[in-house]
């Protein structure tokens, strides 16, 4: 009697001990499911920051096509000076946003977005001494950053650096260079209106 009273609890105990391992076993999947879902939220959350980011920084570089244009320099003082005022209206608007989204490194990834970003800005300080040499070496660079076949010459020794870096900041290394081809091929048009606004000669501007 005693021993199966014995048997009894023990099977009671074993059966109570089942029941809490599956109670925890669901509670454990709940939570990673919420984990999951957290995470989808988390990398859309990212992307749209990203997104915006690139907004911004295209808002930016709008405005500051037309305030250096040659569109602007062909009209009168007084409209010229209403535009450059709402220009300079929006920049500081479109400054005012601050979007930051970062990004996880390691010591190996740090060292490497660090020689890449010392590669591009030392490109950058030659480009007023020599725009041509310039934009080549800028092309180099941008085609060592783009997975089809570059109709240009890569940089091979800028590709190596890339790939170290880490998969968001070879992204902004790519869009930064493509940036920078813009502004060299702005400027160069605009060098060349003003050349040819110089050998035709002046004309009126329709100004009063």
């Amino acid at each position: 009697m005693a021993q199966a009273k014995i048997q009894a609890k023990m099977n009671e105990a074993t059966c109570s001990k089942f029941s809490r391992t599956l109670s925890m076993a669901d509670r454990s999947g709940q939570l990673l499911e919420s984990l999951d879902q957290l995470e989808l939220r988390v990398e859309t959350l990212r992307e749209a920051a990203s997104a915006m980011e690139q907004e911004r920084e295209c808002i930016l570089e709008m405005i500051q096509s037309i305030q250096s244009s040659q569109e602007l320099r062909n009209i009168c003082p007084g409209e010229r000076e209403e535009l450059s005022l709402t220009a300079n209206h929006l920049m500081g608007r479109t400054l005012s946003v601050e979007i930051s989204v970062g990004t996880i490194r390691n010591p190996q990834q740090e060292e490497a977005l660090h020689k890449a970003t010392s590669v591009i800005d030392e490109i950058v300080k030659k480009l007023l001494d020599d725009m041509d040499s310039g934009r080549q070496q800028l092309r180099a660079m941008h085609a060592a950053c783009v997975t089809e076949a570059p109709p240009v010459p890569i940089d091979q020794k800028f590709q190596a650096i890339v790939i170290s870096c880490a998969l968001e900041d070879q992204k902004n290394i790519k869009r930064r260079l493509e940036t920078l081809l813009r502004n060299v091929e702005n400027a160069e048009k605009n060098i060349k209106i003003m050349d040819h606004q110089k050998l035709a000669g002046p004309k009126s501007n329709g100004c009063p």
